[in-house]
């Protein structure tokens, strides 16, 4: 949605200004930021992060969804103005973000044929804008202040603590975090199944840092993961348990205290997935290895996971998985059917890393 040719713009310091944040959810604070920028500039893109990945504590709201809060809390005119546009994240590749980023402001960014647009980069603290800048040196950056007390971690604490403090909390002091149009939607996501499974996960997530409370130091947990490609299929399992029930995932899991890293990965493809390949073929179709980092990229918290890649020659059958009673269901899946918002923490990240596969979803 671009301004329409006989729409009267303000006089503007820039011809577009480009704000980039997650926006979950999307509170005054964030509004603070946008108005400004509309007041600067004759087009806003809103770039909004972590696009096409599935329901998580961090991340409990799709790109739609955000999209139509943002919206809400804008007039007529100043939508005429405002793209928002979804950004997939590219977590162990800042080249790749960056690429998605300038090729995104790049298609949208209006300008006549006489000269280049003016485009800068608007965010919430000097912090932020210099982060940026590093990254997109090309574009000038612009700092507004902080708008003190609002913070979106606080605000999902308070409404995934449980349905009772989510209720307290909308009662009484959503209205000075949340635009009205945002609150609206926030009550109703907080009616529907989606958001009583993340109630679940948020109680287990407090049960599983009570049991390491009394740690002398903040834990950090390791684990490892199997990326097994053969004949264009990747080898996953559904998970049947909290947290992410019903999401794909890579087989791996947790390593035992006397295990090397890669007997652990080879121990969970054998007893959690009984894939039909000898131990002696995995090893020969080992094709890479690669520590996944990301703080956040675990409910858990702090958890480092060692990603094996296997290339298995291509053949006609794919190798056969048995069932495991009681365990996650194992299957192979096309990697033409790979979506991010279907797999499990950053899985989807690990897969591509290691296959190349695009980041340009929704281009």
């Amino acid at each position: 949605m671009t301004a329409r040719p006989d729409t009267e713009l303000p006089a503007c310091d820039f011809d577009c200004l480009v704000f980039i944040g997650r926006f979950q959810p999307p509170h005054l604070g964030h509004l603070a930021v946008i108005h400004e920028a509309l007041k600067r500039a004759r087009q806003v893109i809103v770039l909004a992060g972590s696009a096409w990945q599935a329901r998580s504590l961090r991340n409990p709201w799709r790109f739609e969804e955000r999209q139509r809060m943002l919206r809400s809390a804008f007039d007529e005119e100043e939508n005429a103005r405002l793209e928002i546009v979804p950004l997939l994240d590219a977590l162990y590749n800042n080249d790749v973000w960056v690429r998605d980023v300038q090729r995104k402001v790049r298609d949208i960014a209006s300008h006549d044929h006489a000269r280049l647009p003016r485009i800068g980069l608007i965010g919430a603290s000097r912090g932020q804008s210099s982060y940026y800048l590093s990254l997109f040196p090309q574009w000038e950056s612009v700092s507004v202040p902080l708008v003190e007390g609002i913070s979106a971690s606080q605000i999902r604490e308070r409404l995934f603590r449980s349905a009772s403090s989510a209720e307290d909390y909308l009662s009484t002091g959503a209205a000075h975090d949340l635009p009205p149009g945002v609150l609206e939607e926030v009550r109703h996501f907080c009616s529907q199944a989606s958001y009583r499974q993340l109630i679940e996960e948020q109680q287990l997530l407090e049960q599983y840092r009570s049991a390491w409370a009394q740690a002398p130091y903040p834990p950090i947990f390791v684990t490892v993961n199997a990326v097994v490609v053969q004949s264009g299929h990747v080898l996953l399992v559904r998970r049947t348990a909290a947290p992410g029930k019903g999401l794909f995932a890579l087989p791996g899991g947790f390593i035992n205290p006397h295990e090397r890293l890669l007997d652990a990965c080879l121990r969970e493809l054998r007893e959690r997935v009984r894939l039909k390949v000898p131990e002696a073929v995995l090893k020969g179709s080992l094709r890479g290895q690669r520590l996944f980092d990301e703080p956040h990229r675990s409910w858990r918290g702090r958890t480092l996971a060692e990603a094996f890649y296997f290339a298995l020659r291509p053949e006609q059958q794919l190798p056969q998985l048995k069932p495991v009673k009681g365990g996650d269901h194992a299957r192979w899946v096309a990697l033409a059917d790979l979506e991010p918002e279907s797999l499990f923490e950053d899985h989807f990240f690990i897969i591509q890393n290691f296959l190349g596969l695009p980041a340009d979803l929704g281009a």
